[in-house]
């Protein structure tokens, strides 16, 4: 169950030639990859682009009607090898996965790929996953796409720009025989817009042409001696073609200016937020009409070395805007002036931060101090400058007085009870190393569980903690989700332990889905998927490899058993990897699943009971260890409600889904009393009525009798 369904929206790519199409970029690339002709589409969902992947599943009527191939592949590495098919047959292909990461697992695929060429175009659609939005480590496509001399397209984040880049790369991938990246930042994907659609087409080749009429070329195999000539071809033939096809269909584009002495070359993703600097400047109007002239680099490598001199000639200063670090198109561009000996000053990192993302606010100051020393007399208008003050005077109030709000789990999210376990465990046997993974369980490492000390890779958690494996030695602790380990685990972490008789001990998160990357089935799924095999239970796999000692607890809010299944991994004599799969449905699916057949319900008249917890405010004692062993969002303070005493006392606010592990802490923990469970009944039966109104009246006699000794009370002091 993805976070998101597009079944309304994935009408629109019924849409036909002339219609005006208006929607989210994500639904626009879908419908430009019809438009092409494409064969077949894989990949493997999370951020930025995981929403094409769930718009590709909900679409899945018009692929079969259009004879196209539709995978959720296993992992990144799997969705680029699918690109094989475009290797020796004139079928279009396209696969899309997050990068870097994504581009570092499909690696190997993607340098034979390259190494290969393609008959078919390749087209590779990466969420280039960097800047202040970012989950993962910060690094860009651009030198990947260098190192295997695969062609870099980073269009203007509009939609007719990104859909003209799906359909221009998959024509620069069949006239150069090399695959082709689009890259599409956090932002671009999520843009809304319009543009004028054309019809959906089907394949020119299908895909069962190709099965019933094999083709080989052992040419196209990466076995020397072929390898020698496939990098030959890279440079002297693909390389030119690409070069030509760039030039002829002019995807690179130049904007004109008054201010005709500077210029800027800008990637194609960031023409927007050079624009708005330049509008904040008083250089650019409402519409977009910028005053100094633009180079738009919508293809970012290969560079253009005519285009890029013709621009520049009649240039004293450039600036060349490239986001992240190394200064590779800074560079490259540098060069290419100096042996076309143009006297262009070419400005950059010297002008704009080497790292990080460049917003509105960093363009404006790096456009400032560009113009400062290159165009003086073209003095900040005075908006900008009240725009910039105001700025800067609202970061000074503000940033002192407001805390570090850490990333946690949901309100009721099934892993935080893992951890609380965890921390129970630690007070009796001290602290253990903990290789963590990537996904949702990885919030642990943060406040209040600060459980962790390693990540390297999604399913490579129980890698992470191969080396400490010291024989009669504490046990390293590696954790691990259902898609770290589907995607990777199965053999990296566990198979690479039982392998290599590794004794230490592995938590496997069964939450039901790909929680991390927006709720996508896996092969352990409970869900019933019409078009995936699911209900592949992760005990099966693990003991199918090898492995003896297993523990399967399949309610992890069970914090007593969680916690003793722990203990017991961590201090058995039994030999060899020991792995408990902890399962419980992510929190957030299943309330994006009952909650609106619960409020149906309710809205039709039957009796439905929801439950939600308390705290008595009577009982508690103020002392929160509740919260620092959950860290539940619907836990906090509030003012004590007796006079005498100070502390404040812990509340349950209205986000409480009534998983119950609060309760569950302070019992485990042997805390407090102060928790207590209530029902609420909506519609409910006549003598449900009747035993509330019976009550209420009961209280209510008897509060009347306490009011009067109170007052005596008083009037006794």
């Amino acid at each position: 169950m993805a976070e998101r369904s597009f079944k309304k929206e994935v009408e629109s790519l019924r849409l036909k030639a002339g219609d005006e199409f208006r929607g989210e970029a994500i639904l626009a690339v879908t419908k430009a990859l019809l438009q092409s002709g494409v064969n077949y589409v894989a990949g493997y969902q999370g951020a930025p682009i995981s929403h094409l992947i769930d718009v590709l599943s909900d679409a899945s009527d018009i692929l079969d009607e259009l004879g196209i191939r539709f995978e959720m592949s296993a992992n990144e590495a799997t969705a680029a090898a699918t690109l094989a098919a475009s290797v020796n047959y004139p079928l279009r292909g396209a696969v899309t996965f997050k990068t870097p990461v994504g581009a570092n697992v499909a690696s190997d695929a993607l340098a034979n790929l390259s190494s290969a060429g393609v008959t078919g175009g390749a087209l590779i659609i990466v969420g280039e996953d960097y800047g202040e939005g970012s989950s993962i480590m910060q690094e860009r496509t651009h030198p990947f796409a260098m190192k295997s001399q695969i062609w870099l397209l980073d269009p203007r984040p509009n939609l007719p720009s990104i859909v003209a880049a799906v359909e221009k790369g998959f024509e620069l991938s069949e006239a150069s025989n090399t695959p082709v990246m689009l890259e599409l930042r956090i932002r671009a994907c999520h843009v809304y817009g319009s543009f004028t659609v054309k019809d959906n087409r089907r394949p020119s080749f299908s895909l069962r042409e190709a099965v019933d009429a094999p083709r080989r070329d052992v040419g196209r195999i990466a076995l020397p001696p072929a390898t020698y000539a496939q990098e030959r071809h890279k440079i002297e033939q693909r390389w030119p073609a690409a070069i030509r096809f760039i030039e002829d269909n002019k995807l690179n584009e130049f904007f004109a200016g008054d201010i005709a002495d500077i210029g800027l070359i800008v990637q194609g993703g960031l023409y927007n937020t050079v624009l708005r600097a330049l509008q904040l400047r008083g250089l650019a109007d409402a519409f977009g009409e910028s005053r100094v002239p633009i180079y738009c680099l919508n293809v970012t490598y290969p560079l253009i070395d005519s285009e890029v001199v013709r621009f520049c000639a009649d240039k004293k200063a450039v600036l060349i805007v490239e986001e992240g670090q190394p200064e590779f198109i800074e560079q490259a561009i540098n060069t290419i002036l100096r042996r076309a000996n143009v006297a262009a000053r070419c400005e950059g990192k010297g002008m704009l931060p080497m790292a990080g993302e460049y917003t509105g606010a960093v363009m404006v100051e790096g456009l400032s101090k560009f113009l400062a020393v290159h165009r003086p007399d073209l003095a900040p208008a005075p908006a900008a400058a009240a725009v910039n003050d105001n700025l800067a005077k609202a970061v000074a109030l503000v940033a002192p007085n407001i805390h570090g709000r850490p990333p946690s789990f949901c309100t009721g999210c099934p892993e935080r009870p893992i951890f609380a376990a965890m921390k129970l465990v630690e007070r009796e046997l001290g602290t253990h190393h903990v290789s963590c993974d990537i996904g949702c369980h990885l919030f642990s490492i943060l406040p209040p569980f600060n459980i962790g000390s390693t990540t390297m890779g999604y399913g490579l958690g129980g890698a992470g903690a191969a080396a400490l494996n010291v024989k009669d030695g504490k046990r390293a602790i590696a954790v691990i989700g259902d898609g770290g380990f589907w995607h990777n685990g199965l053999v990296s972490s566990i198979g690479n332990s039982v392998f290599n008789k590794s004794d230490n001990v592995h938590i496997i998160i069964d939450n039901g889905y790909a929680a991390a990357t927006g709720g996508q089935d896996v092969l352990s799924s409970n869900a019933d998927n019409p078009s995936r095999s699911t209900r592949h239970p992760i005990e099966r796999a693990v003991r199918g490899l090898g492995v003896d000692w297993v523990r399967t607890i399949n309610r992890t809010y069970d914090l007593a058993r969680m916690r003793d299944a722990l203990k017991e991994a961590l201090t058995t004599r039994v030999r060899g990897p020991k792995v408990i799969v902890a399962r419980s449905e992510c929190m957030l699916n299943r309330q994006r699943r009952e909650k609106p057949l619960f409020a149906k319900s309710v809205r039709e008249g039957r009796r439905m009971v929801r439950d939600r917890f308390g705290v008595d405010h009577d009982t508690c004692t103020g002392d929160h260890s509740c919260i620092r062993l959950s860290g539940c969002p619907s836990l906090t303070v509030a003012p004590n409600p007796d006079p005498l005493r100070r502390e404040p006392v812990t509340k349950v606010i209205d986000s409480c889904v009534g998983c119950g592990l609060c309760g569950e802490v302070a019992h485990a923990a042997v805390l407090c009393p102060s928790f207590y469970r209530a029902s609420i009944v909506h519609n409910p039966s006549r003598w449900e009525r009747f035993r509330d109104r019976l009550r209420g009246a009961v209280i209510a006699f008897l509060q009347q009798r306490l009011e009067p000794a109170s007052a005596a009370g008083a009037r006794h002091d």
